[in-house]
């Protein structure tokens, strides 16, 4: 997914949750995630990655995107999640595809890198109004 810009419009073919990132509402939301995961079929060990890339997405939005922001999911052959933010903005392309470790530091960085190994795809945009995160995972489809 790298390379696609996430402000083009993709329109989710099964919405499955539009939420308020906000402090405090974070382990609520966490719980509706695994939920949504086991009910989209993604087996135990997939779904808890991708509860945890969403739960470093939305930590994210608090700590680092002003406090604030949104959550979509859905299912388009392929779950996907996307989290908003309208905080300062940051150098996204350090964190796109990077396969080694971050060394942990103050300016963060180990919650994307996270999310990005948890998942098969991410895209990041990101500028001085906001930032968009746009994660997706391999569903499993019966033949």
């Amino acid at each position: 997914m790298v390379g696609r810009s996430p402000d083009r419009h993709l329109a989710p073919t099964r919405s499955l949750l539009a939420v308020a990132i906000v402090p405090g509402r974070l382990p609520a939301i966490r719980m509706l995630v695994e939920t949504l995961a086991h009910d989209c079929g993604l087996p135990p060990e997939q779904a808890s990655d991708w509860v945890t890339a969403v739960n470093e997405l939305m930590a994210n939005v608090v700590r680092h995107g002003g406090g604030a922001g949104e959550l979509r999911v859905w299912a388009d052959g392929d779950l996907f999640c996307e989290v908003r933010d309208s905080g300062p903005g940051f150098a996204a392309d350090p964190y796109i595809g990077r396969r080694d470790r971050p060394v942990p530091s103050g300016d963060g960085g180990m919650g994307l890198w996270i999310a990005g190994q948890m998942t098969d795809g991410m895209e990041i945009h990101s500028g001085p109004s906001g930032t968009v995160v746009r994660i997706r995972t391999r569903m499993r489809h019966s033949a």
